[in-house]
């Protein structure tokens, strides 16, 4: 058979590694440089003996860059490498040697968990025999220039196009005014931006690094890459699972989750345990969508908000899926193990026993047979890491299962390609193979990715290779649950101790018989504090909307459906902090169907606090949106955006609301304010520079 790396080195995605967000940077060696970045067709340059001069050889092909004094000239790429799409060039080696490349990741560690391979899998020879380090931004501080923010599997930008959390010092410290330009002239690095081309922003974080780090003297062995989010892959195992013969007499799983009194704030590690107060539906019974209003009580949390945060949630796999799963792979639920990293450099076990793969499979044009005898070795040795930080140790399968795995999830290329490796069965292993090739990509877009066809789905499909599964693979064949956001729909000010959130249960039909459901909505929609006691793991972190601090500040926000929610809970701290230049757009189907606290909003209306404005869609011939209302009140959008200084907000969904709002508002500047289409652009730009215009919105 051939190993996933050796099918990776015909996949044209891989050698791009659009889907990675990441910058990679190769901290040029003083002592010896290092060879000269080749690309395809390219012979590489034989080094010389130690002590030699002369190195690195003359060649037309390379280009110097002048370097401050005390640093030694250094070798770039070929002067064209840029512009020759057709030729990504790896990264620099020597024969018998290899450079340093380092990794980084910007973002929501674990979003991603095949970027980072992916990346790696661009810039590594097939003998991997460079070594990795893989690191976050915010470890990294100004002493250590040589490590750069953004590789791996993260730098996420939200949607104003801001960098991630765990980027920020770093971005502040790389923008500083002070840097020299010459900063960086001995490291070459490449970015590469994951982001969703359905925001307006797309990968702008990738795009002002890339340039940033240009400015300082980098040296770019890449154009920067621009991926959305359906080309990431992936490499397997890092872990090996001891099962225990005996129950632990001390019930570990429960000291790693935060009870009901936490010793600092809540975080992902250690989540606040929250009692569900109320779980109620808000839509009428004949709406085609459930959404509910879900209230927590926090009472000796240490939670803290504002209007804008988001509340991070951690879901289950449901239990009648944990039973289905355990079946399919012949585990017992019951079951107690210690999961251990390898260590560094360890040489993978054969992921089965020894067993002959068909005839009909050989390695790929141009490359040489697997090395090993055996054809379900690994090509590359593993490098340690350490443990899932919330898996309990000792754990059990039920607790794995249920808490951790994300069985619910659309599979990736990269399951597809560990999986093959996992089967003895032939004809599985073949289908395996096939969809995790460059040429069946199109076949596994109709079977998995279109129908959203999950990762249990795709394990019953292919029952044999399923129940031949080593438990120590687990963690590398199936990503991580990760935390749901919700905007907060509260204030502290309004309601003491209680955070509210407004669901909507995730619920639609593919081609596939059972419906399709998202994890979290649904999970949180079968919960119901009337039967007895049910607690949340949660946790809350700053969002994307900041308010104004200034009194006498209007705030104009548009928000349809579930996108009201950040807006109520602004509200409600803005009226009891007395403050009523408060308008609110709000957008849905039906008046009697889904106007989500109506009773509210017309209270505040009649006591001077707010001015509402509703656009309800299906309730006339000729459907009416809230881009309408705002062309409607020209004159007040206007007005309170030039003359008062308001700001503007914005939320919900974002495949056309964002757009058709921005594409009223410059209709607005050119009637209202009389500017040129040109000059009402950049209007608009100036709201968004300012963060006077602020949006929030999702796909």
């Amino acid at each position: 058979m051939v190993p996933p790396a050796r099918l990776r080195r015909h996949s044209p995605r891989a050698s791009l590694a659009p889907a990675a967000v990441a910058a990679a940077a190769s901290e040029r060696q003083k002592a010896t440089p290092p060879a000269p970045a080749l690309g395809p067709g390219m012979q590489p340059i034989p080094r010389p003996p130690p002590g030699t001069q002369h190195w690195p050889p003359a060649d037309d092909r390379l280009v110097r860059t002048p370097c401050p004094a005390g640093r030694g000239p250094r070798a770039s790429l070929p002067a064209d490498a840029g512009s020759r799409k057709s030729e990504p060039i790896p990264a620099a080696r020597a024969s018998g040697s290899c450079l340093p490349v380092q990794f980084l990741n910007a973002g929501d560690p674990g979003a991603h968990p095949d970027a980072e391979h992916a990346a790696s899998g661009a810039l590594r020879q097939p003998d991997r025999h460079s070594r990795r380090c893989v690191g976050e931004a915010e470890a990294r501080g100004p002493a250590q220039g040589a490590w750069l923010p953004g590789a791996g599997p993260g730098l996420l930008p939200r949607g104003q196009g801001e960098p991630p959390d765990n980027m920020k010092s770093f971005w502040r410290f790389i923008f500083r005014r002070n840097l020299p330009s010459t900063s960086l002239c001995q490291m070459d690095f490449a970015v590469l931006g994951l982001g969703d081309s359905s925001y307006a922003k797309f990968n702008f974080v990738a795009k002002k690094l890339h340039r940033r780090l240009l400015q300082l003297g980098g040296s770019a062995l890449l154009p920067v890459c621009l991926g959305d989010d359906q080309h990431e892959l992936g490499w397997p195992s890092k872990f090996t699972l001891k099962f225990l013969q005996e129950v632990p007499s001390t019930c570990s799983e429960e000291l790693c989750v935060a009870g009901t009194d936490p010793q600092g704030p809540p975080s992902e590690l250690q989540p606040f345990l929250a009692a569900m107060v109320t779980n109620q539906r808000v839509t009428g019974p004949s709406h085609f969508q459930d959404v509910r209003l879900i209230e927590f009580d926090i009472t000796g949390s240490g939670v803290s908000f504002v209007a804008g945060d988001v509340v991070l949630i951690q879901p289950e796999n449901t239990a009648s899926h944990v039973q289905q799963f355990c079946q399919a792979l012949g585990l017992d639920p019951d079951q107690h193990f210690t999961l251990q990293p390898r260590e560094p450099g360890e040489p993978q076990p054969p992921l089965l026993p020894p067993c002959t793969a068909p005839s009909s499979v050989s390695p790929a044009p141009g490359l040489p047979p697997p090395a090993s005898p055996a054809p379900h070795s690994l090509p590359f040795p593993t490098a340690g890491v350490p443990c899932p930080a919330r898996l309990p140790q000792p754990c059990s399968i039920q607790r794995l299962v249920s808490q951790y795995l994300d069985i619910a999830s659309v599979p990736r290329r990269s399951f597809f390609e560990l999986l093959a490796c996992l089967s003895c069965h032939e004809l599985e292993r073949e289908k395996l193979l096939e969809f995790s090739s460059a040429q069946g990509q199109e076949e596994l877009c109709e079977y998995c990715t279109r129908p959203r066809r999950t990762v249990l789905e795709v394990l019953c499909d292919f029952p044999h290779t399923a129940g031949a599964i080593p438990p120590d693979y687990l963690l590398d064949l199936i990503p991580l649950i990760r935390p749901r956001a919700f905007s907060i729909a509260s204030s502290l000010l309004a309601h003491p101790s209680r955070l509210q959130i407004l669901v909507a249960v995730v619920q639609y039909q593919t081609r596939l018989k059972e419906p399709r459901r998202g994890l979290c909505s649904n999970w949180l929609a079968s919960l119901d504090p009337g039967q007895g006691p049910v607690r949340v793991p949660l946790w809350v972190r700053s969002g994307g909307l900041t308010f104004p601090k200034t009194p006498d500040t209007p705030v104009i926000m548009v928000g349809p459906g579930t996108g009201v929610a950040p807006f109520r809970a602004a509200i409600q701290e803005r009226v009891a902090q007395g403050e009523t230049g408060n308008v609110l757009f709000f957008g849905c189907r039906q008046r009697d169907q889904d106007f989500y606290w109506e009773a509210e909003w017309k209270e505040l209306q009649t006591r001077g606090c707010l001015t509402l404005v509703t656009a309800f869609s299906r309730e006339q011939e000729q459907k009416v949106y809230v881009q309408h209302r705002l062309r409607e009140l020209g004159p007040l959008v206007w007005g309170l955006l030039d003359l008062r200084g308001a700001h503007f907000y914005l939320a919900g969904n974002a495949k056309y609301m964002p757009a058709d709002v921005s594409d009223a508002l410059t209709s607005i500047f050119q009637e209202e304010g009389g500017l040129s289409g040109p000059a009402a652009a950049a209007y608009l730009a100036r709201l968004q520079r300012t963060l006077r215009f602020q949006t929030e919105t999702w796909a």
